[in-house]
């Protein structure tokens, strides 16, 4: 069998903040949890795993989440993020295609919330 996806795995020394960061942003709760903080699964609610904390070294990389939102929610969702903690790296974009915002998380990481126009 070949390999497949699992999850995002996001390596911080702060899985707690990251995990009510993540949690809230993304209506997740958490699923499994092993030595304290070390490592921290959070799921959707029909179970799937999406995201894995794992403490150690903050190491920002080339890749980032795409969140999605219907274009009507865009304002809202983006003002929402912001309040969890999310700093926004650039302002606002509409294109042909939608509405995009590059954000980072509470601990760096990059992600971006898009409105695509159907």
């Amino acid at each position: 069998m070949p390999a497949r996806f699992d999850l995002v795995t996001i390596d911080s020394p702060h899985t707690e903040r990251l995990a009510a960061f993540w949690s809230a942003a993304l209506a997740l709760h958490e699923t499994e949890r092993e030595d304290g903080d070390r490592w921290i699964v959070l799921s959707s609610t029909d179970g799937v795993r999406r995201i894995g904390l794992q403490r150690g070294a903050h190491r920002p990389g080339g890749t980032h989440l795409d969140l999605v939102c219907e274009p009507a929610e865009f304002d809202v969702e983006h003002a929402r993020l912001v309040a969890l903690g999310a700093d926004e790296l650039s302002p606002p974009r509409h294109e042909p295609y939608g509405s995009i915002v590059n954000l980072a998380d509470p601990d760096g990481n990059a992600f971006d919330l898009c409105a695509y126009v159907h």
